[in-house]
């Protein structure tokens, strides 16, 4: 079992940067493949990028490809997500997420352990 914490929300103009934090609990931090989503009010949440167990591979979703930056340091329980070239698309609440699958998932309900998330706003 792992418990997550984001932190590095926050108000950010367009085309400014913003690094998000997930802390992990547990000695088992690199059992799990981690994920971020997002979700904007009255919108569904979205799958925004993942990375393996080890850091070795990674994925992300069309809107946010060579924009973002999925990353981890297990030697500090820890997983990033670094956005860049904002937009005020992408203003929402940032949450990551654990599985201790090995595939990459893109869909919520594959994903065991949740953080509370972190609000990200984007103004133009």
């Amino acid at each position: 079992q792992v418990q997550l914490v984001e932190s590095g929300g926050g108000l950010v103009q367009a085309g400014g940067s913003l690094r998000l934090s997930c802390a992990g609990s547990g000695r088992t931090f690199n059992g799990y493949a981690l994920a971020w989503f997002r979700q904007a009010p009255g919108k569904e949440r979205e799958f925004v990028a993942a990375i393996s167990r080890s850091g070795g591979r990674t994925t992300y979703s069309d809107s946010v490809k060579g924009r973002f930056t999925i990353s981890r340091d297990n030697a500090k329980n820890t997983g990033y997500l670094q956005m860049n070239s904002l937009k005020p698309d992408d203003t929402a609440i940032y949450s990551c997420a654990a599985t201790s699958g090995v595939v990459l998932r893109t869909l919520p309900v594959e994903y065991d352990y949740w953080g509370q998330g972190t609000q990200v706003t984007v103004s133009s």
